[in-house]
């Protein structure tokens, strides 16, 4: 079960600005990462679905969370059905992220009241996710995409809240430009945790990292 209601985790969002997700398939590298990003400052991590037996990974990673880092919300990304949401919901994850529109994972979250950030890159799809009842939609791949698609979008529709995600730098020029079009927040790979950092299992320059990135959308947001 969620820890966090859904208005909370959309709340969280809003006011970090920043969702830091990942996937590693061992647990004490995942608490470690965990962790380090909890000291910087994150109050959000999305736990990415991506390797054999990653529920299992995720169930003992909450469970740490529970017990170490009071606060913290762990989501799940990259749910492409609503089994595998439903799954996922069970053993506590607090969101759910996919890469695309899925109206049975939307369907499963709403049921559980828990926030579901579905991937879109249409206005068609971005208007029937929010009819759907996602209150932040997931702007992917953002690589592709471009702040000004998100301020043309928001000037026929200021309600829409977005997180691109996919490409997304920590340099400034790149947070300002997307804060600056109006995103709710962003969604953070391996452009803030490296492979690198992984490897190394340098989690002192992770943490850094991350506080950093955290800074810097205050700075940007003025908040």
């Amino acid at each position: 079960m969620a820890k966090f209601t859904r208005i909370e985790v959309v709340q969280k969002m809003a006011d970090q600005g920043l969702v830091p997700l990942f996937y590693h398939p061992d647990i004490e590298v995942c608490k470690a990462v965990t962790a380090a990003c909890y000291r910087a400052g994150s109050r959000l991590l999305e736990f990415t679905n991506r390797g054999d037996f990653a529920h299992e990974v995720f169930s003992e990673l909450n469970k740490f969370a529970h017990r170490e880092l009071p606060g913290m919300a762990l989501g799940v990304g990259s749910v492409t059905d609503a089994g595998t949401a439903a799954l996922f919901l069970q053993l506590g994850a607090n969101f759910i992220v996919s890469p695309a529109l899925r109206e049975d994972v939307a369907l499963t979250c709403n049921r559980r009241k828990v926030a579901y950030l579905p991937g879109c890159g249409t206005l068609t799809e971005i208007g029937r996710a929010e009819e759907l009842g996602c209150e932040i939609i997931k702007l992917f791949p953002g690589s592709i995409y471009t702040p000004q698609f998100v301020k043309d979008l928001k000037g026929p529709q200021p309600w829409t809240s977005i997180m691109p995600t996919g490409g997304i730098s920590t340099t400034r020029e790149s947070l300002a430009a997307w804060f600056g079009a109006g995103v709710a927040c962003v969604g953070m790979g391996s452009q803030l945790i490296s492979k690198e950092l992984l490897e190394q299992k340098n989690y002192a320059t992770l943490e850094n990292r991350v506080g950093e990135a955290l800074a810097l959308v205050r700075e940007i947001r003025n908040v």
